[in-house]
């Protein structure tokens, strides 16, 4: 990343102020399977009565992308972070699959004025309302 888009734009992952802020208070408590970094204030600053924790992602800023096992740990849910308590992925739990709306592969059902091909005729089975 640039230095340019490290001091403005925020959305490619961390700015300035969030890499000298983790440099200066940050401890660094695990990562995970997508390289996104966690991290807990070293000096027990709090927010609400919790010591504050954050993330560092690698690429895009998509909070999607945190897996349930750190969402849980973010999130006060845990105490221990899924490296201490030996956590383990069940074989149901699918892996990330990035959010794609407002993209070019976003999810588009038949009808849609977004889909490709020809929308199918309207049944019959809806009358427009006339004002009176």
């Amino acid at each position: 990343m640039s230095l340019f888009s490290e001091i403005f734009v925020w959305w490619h992952g961390q700015t300035m102020g969030t890499r000298f802020y983790t440099w200066r208070k940050g401890k660094l408590m695990g990562t995970d399977d997508q390289g996104n970094k966690y991290y807990q204030a070293s000096d027990g600053a709090s927010i609400g009565g919790y010591v504050r924790r954050w993330a560092i992602y690698n690429g895009d800023a998509e909070a999607s992308r945190v897996p349930p096992e750190w969402h849980g740990w973010l999130h006060h849910t845990v105490d221990v972070t899924p490296d201490e308590s030996g956590y383990r992925v069940k074989p149901w739990e699918k892996p990330h699959r990035a959010n794609l709306t407002g993209t070019s592969l976003a999810y588009r059902p038949s009808g849609s004025i977004l889909a490709e091909g020809v929308r199918p005729a309207a049944t019959g089975d809806y009358e427009a309302w006339k004002p009176e």
